[in-house]
């Protein structure tokens, strides 16, 4: 099938990142694929890009997703990028096609569930008023309040040595701007950002916080976006404290939420039991691709075909 791919201008903007896309249509102008191209651009991740292909399922292995990616790869290597990232799930249709178009294995990510119906509330509620000696819980929904902002944009350190596998994600750099662009994006998607942070009561510090995205109309599932302790406050339960009231305020504040969604790399066994403990359950399996952009033309692949 002769496909024509289409650059398309893609509004989508953020503080870190910017958006390219590309439209693939059939002869008779029937539109069977899209691509989107993310370029990151902060400080320390101006080397990376990361491809998102979609093809109807009538339509694949008919040469639209190729020359989707050929599209995306060249614009990448043009922008000077050095790696291209892709996410797929497990035994699946893309899953395959990165695989046969150079892709390597780099994270995998397991999935989790917690259905709000089936959570043990008097087991999360007894968390929530464990004593951890030293430390006290403060939550906010939307942007960190501007007495806390400071030392929470320090906190976000605690994410820099996150479990990556083999992911050459590079470093990111937290400022006050981009932690206020974060909670913006959230709002102006319509939806709400609810953090819980662990502080320190000797000098008033934040030392660890999670963050959960609840849909604007309190139904369906949220999504945790990250859990991080510094790491000289870890080993002190407060990943598993932190977690259980963001549960219990999200079910108090959210009554029609159903469940609470989760994804944890499977290198990260602390992380992963502390879901285990709070009653998240695997729903699936999903693989963080990786293809290294080396030149014009990289060995083994015909990008011009």
């Amino acid at each position: 099938m002769s496909v024509r791919i289409t650059a398309l201008t893609d509004p989508e903007q953020s503080a870190s990142a910017r958006r390219l896309a590309w439209l693939a249509t059939a002869p008779d102008g029937t539109t069977v694929g899209h691509a989107f191209l993310r370029l990151f651009d902060k400080e320390g991740q101006q080397h990376l890009s990361e491809l998102d292909v979609q093809v109807h399922p009538a339509e694949r292995r008919r040469g639209a997703g190729k020359a989707l990616l050929d599209a995306a790869v060249e614009a990448a290597r043009q922008d000077g990028r050095t790696s291209l990232i892709a996410q797929a799930s497990a035994d699946s249709p893309g899953s395959a096609f990165l695989e046969a178009s150079g892709f390597e294995v780099a994270l995998t990510l397991t999935y989790t569930r917690l259905a709000l119906a089936d959570a043990d509330v008097e087991a999360l509620a007894a968390l929530v008023r464990s004593t951890h000696e030293g430390y006290e819980l403060r939550s906010w929904v939307g942007t960190v309040p501007d007495g806390l902002a400071d030392t929470f944009v320090a906190s976000r350190r605690a994410m820099d040595d996150m479990p990556m596998g083999a992911v050459d994600w590079g470093t990111v750099v937290w400022d006050l701007n981009r932690v206020r662009a974060a909670a913006s994006a959230v709002a102006a998607r319509g939806e709400v950002l609810r953090t819980v942070a662990a502080v320190d009561r000797t000098d008033g510090t934040i030392v660890g916080f999670t963050e959960l995205v609840v849909p604007g109309d309190g139904k369906g599932d949220a999504q945790h976006y990250g859990t991080a302790v510094l790491p000289s406050h870890r080993g002190r339960g407060l990943a598993l404290w932190m977690k259980a009231a963001s549960i219990v305020e999200a079910r108090e504040q959210h009554p029609e939420l159903a469940g609470l969604l989760t994804d944890t790399a499977d290198n990260n066994p602390h992380m992963r039991r502390v879901n285990d403990d709070l009653g998240y359950r695997p729903t699936h399996t999903s693989y963080e691709y990786q293809r290294t952009l080396t030149g014009p033309e990289e060995p083994g692949f015909n990008n011009g075909s």
